[in-house]
């Protein structure tokens, strides 16, 4: 039987957000891997990242649910303490 998800994904400049109907005993991992986000990401790899539902962290062996929302984080790419000091001084 087949289960409705989401997957969510950004990149510099770029977000995505793709509907999909999996399998029951479908993981995270082989439903991003359905999403074949490499097609509109070029260069996107999973090396680093970190996977959420619904913005609580999972792991990529975790199976779904109807109406989950996999959600694909990158690395912070600046410190979070330095972004308030820059607005400023801009």
């Amino acid at each position: 039987m087949a289960i409705p998800i989401s997957i969510a994904c950004s990149e510099a400049g770029k977000q995505i957000w793709l509907k999909l109907d999996v399998d029951e005993g479908t993981t995270v991992l082989d439903a991003i891997g359905r999403a074949n986000l490499a097609n509109s990401l070029p260069g996107f790899t999973l090396e680093g990242r970190s996977f959420g539902i619904f913005g609580k962290l999972v792991k990529a062996e975790t199976l779904l649910k109807p109406g989950d929302r996999v959600e694909i984080y990158r690395s912070i790419t600046c410190d979070p303490e330095t972004v308030p000091k820059r607005k400023v001084e801009e």
